[in-house]
């Protein structure tokens, strides 16, 4: 069971910071500086589905991450770090349903994309509280 929490956390917050980045990437007008980098790298033509990404997709990824940092607190019981994996999407959510600010949502998106780099190259490992038991090989010992 602690294999697949692992698993789900890494491969999900690897598509959930994707998918904010890219759906930021969509929409010109909201945000120009990612719009840029994205049409730089070929994206331009996402700019069609602008109102699909902002109003969709954006939320749904940082949902996703939400739920991905709260099961990965359950797989590696460090409460530090499924903290700052959840903060950067619940900044996003803030800034587009209580207050439009672009420069906030510039904020969480890098701090999605620096957690989710973060855990790609130091995963995290399990950290046993008290109520972790030693195998039964070294009880007998």
């Amino acid at each position: 069971m602690q294999s697949m929490l692992r698993w789900i956390n890494r491969i999900g917050d690897k598509a959930g910071s994707l998918g904010a980045l890219v759906s930021a990437m969509g929409c010109a007008m909201c945000f120009p500086a990612i719009a840029s980098l994205g049409a730089a790298l070929g994206l331009g033509f996402l700019g069609q589905w602008e109102e699909l990404f902002i109003g969709t997709l954006l939320p749904a990824s940082a949902v996703l991450l939400l739920v991905v940092h709260a099961l990965g607190w359950f797989a590696h019981r460090q409460w530090q770090r499924s903290l700052l994996g959840m903060l950067g999407p619940v900044l996003l959510l803030l800034a587009l349903y209580l207050w439009f600010d672009a420069k906030l949502i510039y904020v969480s998106l890098a701090l999605m994309v620096a957690v989710s780099l973060w855990d790609l190259f130091s995963p995290a490992s399990r950290r046993c509280d008290d109520r972790c038991t030693l195998p039964a090989k070294e009880i007998g010992s």
